[in-house]
């Protein structure tokens, strides 16, 4: 199967564009978290009015009302458009890679990051529209970039066909439903790290939205992402059946891959019955995206197992 070349190009241009995009964006955000919204707990000030002393307190989350704040504001919101403009950017390179390759673009190491990656942006842009945290992009996008970067420089790989082992409809069905929940979950993963920060109270955590928001944008997103994430490790004990013979067979991805359901499973299951909240949710929640990571990097590029077939 011939690979147009041309396509690919392009695909590898808007892939770099679209990192620098989210370059650019994170600088915004991190502007704006530096001069924008400061929590104010219990601050008073004295002022006078008529001769006569008034105690005002600003409410937690209240802009500071100077030049600075409305421009980081305005700021914060540039680093949105951009963040949505590279996410374009994003796709459109993987819709080049598929039409450049005539498959799906995750069949190897390079284009399951970049579609993982554009899973969390997206996620992201789904989570300002439902949250205040607009600021928390520098926190986010951070990983994106990185993991990018590395995608690009390290684990970049040339369009072309996949082995036959992989010419499969499930690589469309699995391999997506597992990107898709992995994806999703680096937004917890991320805030329930920022959570446990903004709990233990640190000069810069004023910066941070309240901690019951960080909470529930942490646990909202995970009840999202784990059904999806269910059906990808269904999926693909379906698939090894049809390839191998057997449902599972403890393969060192497989076995990790369980491990984080079985974490996330947990976290949803210690808030839904005994009620955990706040700072031990947090850590459970971080354990299974530090399950993600570790699947992703060093059982596919470390370790040996029936999955190294994918390349990376």
């Amino acid at each position: 199967m011939d690979v147009n070349e041309t396509l690919s190009g392009y695909s590898d241009w808007c892939y770099g564009i679209a990192v620098g995009a989210y370059v650019v964006a994170m600088l915004f955000y991190l502007y704006e978290q530096a001069f924008g919204y400061r929590e104010r707990t219990a601050v008073k000030e004295l002022a006078t009015v008529g001769g006569g002393d008034t105690l005002a307190e600003e409410r937690p989350g209240e802009p500071e009302g100077s030049a600075r704040t409305a421009r980081a504001v305005r700021i914060g919101k540039l680093a949105v458009s951009l963040t949505a403009f590279g996410a374009l950017l994003h796709l459109g390179s993987l819709v080049l890679r598929a039409m450049a390759t005539s498959r799906a673009p995750w069949g190897n190491m390079y284009e399951y990051g970049a579609t993982l990656c554009l899973v969390a942006v997206a996620t992201w842009l789904v989570v300002l529209r439902k949250y205040p945290v607009r600021h928390l992009g520098v926190w986010v996008l951070l990983p994106v970039i990185l993991l990018m970067f590395l995608g690009g420089v390290l684990l970049y790989t040339t369009a072309a066909p996949v082995q036959p082992a992989l010419q499969s409809y499930w690589l469309v069905v699995h391999v997506f439903a597992i990107v898709l929940g992995s994806g999703m979950v680096l937004v917890p993963g991320v805030v329930s790290v920022l959570y446990l920060l903004k709990v233990r109270k640190p000069e810069w955590a004023t910066r941070l939205p309240a901690a019951d928001v960080l909470d529930q944008v942490a646990y909202r997103t995970t009840v999202f992402a784990f059904p999806i994430y269910t059906a990808g490790v269904v999926f693909g004990a379906i698939w090894a059946e049809q390839s191998w013979g057997r449902f599972w067979g403890w393969d060192p991805k497989e076995t990790v891959a369980f491990v984080a359901w079985v974490v996330y499973a947990a976290y949803l299951h210690s808030r839904a019955t005994a009620g955990w909240r706040g700072g031990r949710a947090a850590v459970i929640n971080i354990v299974g995206f530090a399950a993600m990571i570790f699947n992703l990097f060093f059982i596919n590029l470390v370790t040996a197992g029936l999955h190294s077939y994918a390349g990376v």
